[in-house]
């Protein structure tokens, strides 16, 4: 396909923008992520001079800006390991990895777990459209473990009913940063978007956004100034683990949102040094949170089964780290 390329003349009113900002205002349908590649990879020019993403514009210079192609709606399928936990006719059920996104979404357009499931399987629901065959619930990015995938339009009609009618249990693994007092106990919150950053959600009464939450949660073990804790939600509202431990005064390690940082090194987990000063080679760079149980009703069988999803290896590296300062 031959190149297509977009001529503009830098308004009075963008004089002094990046262009890779100016550029993303002028062309629909891209995010900033995906100009600033396009940019980066000598697709614009200014005056004739190929530019990098952060120079600012003045008016009445002339952009030639080369348009990459706009993202396809449908999935596209990429040959991606999966490790599946159970195969039937009607539904998958896998372990995801961390740092796989669920579903196709803006800076994420591929590597995802739907490009893989469409590459793996020649058949899967498409109840919830084309960018998300399959997917009945969905895992952060960076948390890890069991999902379940449906492959036919009545299975997944059936399961989303199931989650609807909080009939699926779920259990979660995960490690904070705080020392959890209780040994068990149920966190009820209601949660809502944050008022100021967009990505975030937070702990918000009688808010328009807010809805109820609830999760019950049992310390396993506790190390010094950290936990493993045992989750399990009752509702499933969007970071609401994340959400509920931070507002208990416990974030999960790693964080990035909720807990202000997102890598950790042995020394630290082991009290010999503060967040603030990494010594070695991170043992964990994104939350230590992974859904350990699946429990559901097969809805072809009808009958009840739990899906275990064995801990990474960055989450088991990280528990042995911690074990071993009980040690020592």
């Amino acid at each position: 396909m031959d190149d297509v390329y977009r001529d503009f003349v830098v308004p009075e009113s963008a004089s002094g923008q990046r262009i890779d900002l100016f550029l993303t205002q002028s062309c629909d349908g891209y995010s900033r992520t995906q100009i600033r590649e396009a940019v980066q990879n000598e697709g614009a020019e200014l005056d004739g001079r190929v530019i990098r993403p952060s120079i600012k514009i003045r008016a009445g210079q002339k952009i030639r800006f080369r348009v990459p192609p706009l993202p396809s709606d449908d999935t596209v399928p990429e040959n991606i390991p999966l490790d599946i936990l159970f195969e039937d006719d009607g539904l998958v059920v896998v372990n995801k990895s961390p740092g796989m996104v669920v579903h196709p979404a803006r800076g994420h357009w591929s590597g995802t777990l739907t490009s893989a499931l469409a590459f793996r399987f020649q058949s899967l629901s498409d109840v919830g459209g084309p960018t998300r065959p399959g997917i009945v619930h969905r895992l952060d990015r960076d948390t890890s473990g069991a999902i379940v995938i449906a492959k036919t339009n009545a299975v997944h009609i059936h399961l989303s009913q199931q989650f609807h009618d909080r009939l699926v249990q779920k259990e979660y693994f995960a490690i904070t940063t705080g020392r959890i007092d209780r040994d068990r106990d149920v966190i009820d919150a209601a949660i809502g978007r944050h008022p100021y950053q967009r990505d975030k959600m937070a702990i918000r009464e009688a808010h328009s956004t807010s809805k109820p939450a609830s999760t019950f949660y049992e310390v396993i073990s506790r190390h010094g100034r950290f936990t493993q804790v045992r989750l399990h939600p009752k509702t499933g509202r969007t970071h609401q683990l994340r959400v509920h431990l931070s507002h208990i005064g416990c974030p999960i390690i790693c964080d990035r949102l909720y807990s202000g940082h997102s890598q950790v090194q042995p020394a630290q987990l082991q009290g010999k040094s503060g967040f603030d000063l990494p010594t070695e080679q991170p043992i964990l760079e994104r939350q230590a949170l992974h859904a350990r149980k699946l429990t559901i009703v097969n809805p072809q069988t009808g009958k009840e089964m739990t899906f275990e999803a064995p801990l990474p290896d960055d989450l088991q590296r990280t528990v042995a780290c911690l074990e071993e300062s009980q040690q020592n």
